[in-house]
């Protein structure tokens, strides 16, 4: 009987050659899914930026393109109309013609104070009031320097009858001008201490309230087109070092206020 040699097949260790494949396929898949997730994801700050944009057609005027342009100045967008123009251009035009008004403003404002102070000298010139009244142009507008010598005696508030025609004269001149009237008592730096008057504070102030009550009742002028100030020693026009500068510095002035000037000023 002839002996049959039996040969065992060799088992194989591990995993399925079929399951590696499976494996293999299953990873791949998970990749592709990975892959279409993180695709999917929005940035929702740019979301809202953007969903706002739709919504307000204007945010493309002010917010700038979120992508670089080689030359911005040629950057065009879509008029209503359908037309094509460049976004600087309006802008330009308005800012340039804010500046032109701006500029046709002051210059009407200079011209109105160069006016004012021409009348003012003519009005001088004609009442012979040069050699007693000076005036001067400032940023304020147009400052008249009366001397104490020609409205009071020293240390003293009420108006000389020798001063009231040249005040009856600015007051003539007041009434054709619609500008507001601020009406300054100055003195010298010398003390003065009376029952009246403790102090020049005082003394300036009286002084500025009594060239305003004289003129507006003589001349029939609105009283809140006036204001009256008391400067006393505080702005002196020169030094107070000798008799003749105590003088120059003993005056009141009537300052006819440029209307830019006093609309600044309240608005500070």
């Amino acid at each position: 009987m002839r002996r049959r040699n039996r040969i065992k097949k060799k088992e194989e260790k591990g995993a399925p050659r079929w399951m590696v494949t499976y494996s293999d396929l299953m990873t791949l898949i998970l990749v592709f899914f990975i892959l279409l997730f993180s695709m999917s994801q929005i940035d929702l700050v740019k979301f809202e930026a953007i969903s706002e944009s739709f919504r307000n057609r204007m945010i493309f005027d002010f917010y700038p393109s979120p992508v670089e342009m080689d030359n911005p100045a040629e950057q065009t967008d879509l008029k209503e109309n359908g037309e094509l123009s460049n976004e600087f251009e309006n802008p330009s035009s308005e800012v340039n013609s804010t500046v032109r008004d701006a500029e046709d403003n002051e210059l009407q404002k200079e011209h109105e104070l160069n006016q004012l102070v021409e009348e003012v000298d003519t009005f001088l010139d004609n009442n012979e009031l040069n050699d007693v009244i000076s005036a001067s142009r400032t940023d304020r507008g147009v400052v008249l320097v009366l001397q104490e010598q020609l409205l009071f005696d020293s240390g003293e508030a009420e108006v000389l009858e020798s001063g009231k025609p040249f005040l009856g004269k600015i007051g003539t001149l007041l009434k054709n001008i619609p500008n507001d009237i601020s009406v300054e008592g100055h003195t010298d730096d010398r003390p003065i201490s009376t029952f009246r008057y403790p102090s020049n504070w005082e003394l300036s102030g009286a002084r500025a309230s009594s060239v305003i009550r004289y003129i507006a009742g003589e001349s029939n002028l609105n009283r809140g087109r006036f204001t009256a100030v008391a400067f006393g020693d505080t702005h002196p026009a020169v030094p107070n070092d000798s008799p003749e500068n105590w003088g120059k510095n003993r005056r009141v002035e009537i300052v006819i206020l440029d209307p830019a000037y006093s609309s600044k000023k309240t608005s500070s």
